[in-house]
């Protein structure tokens, strides 16, 4: 994954269809696509979507674990939550 992504232009896209972006994914497992010139959107398999995923669900998770082993959380009734959460919003908006 340490390569650079491979990239086509939407023109060709609409020229080529759905195979560019099959024949793009064979020399990268993810691609840019841009539009005049600028990356827009980045296509990769849905294999490769299931692996970030799973990724960022694991990280999610590694990080809760932490911040209940560090005491970083809140133990209150629903109503309690509901009103706290109201008052932050006051705050905050």
């Amino acid at each position: 994954m340490g390569r650079d992504l491979t990239t086509i232009s939407a023109t060709d896209l609409k020229t080529r269809g759905v195979g560019a972006i099959h024949n793009a994914l064979q020399v990268n497992d993810q691609l840019s696509v841009t539009v005049r010139g600028v990356v827009r959107y980045v296509v990769m398999s849905e294999e490769q979507y299931r692996y970030l995923r799973r990724c960022e669900l694991e990280a999610a998770l590694a990080e809760s674990t932490a911040d209940l082993n560090a005491g970083r959380f809140v133990k209150e009734t629903v109503a309690r939550h509901v009103r706290r959460i109201a008052s932050l919003n006051k705050t905050a908006g």
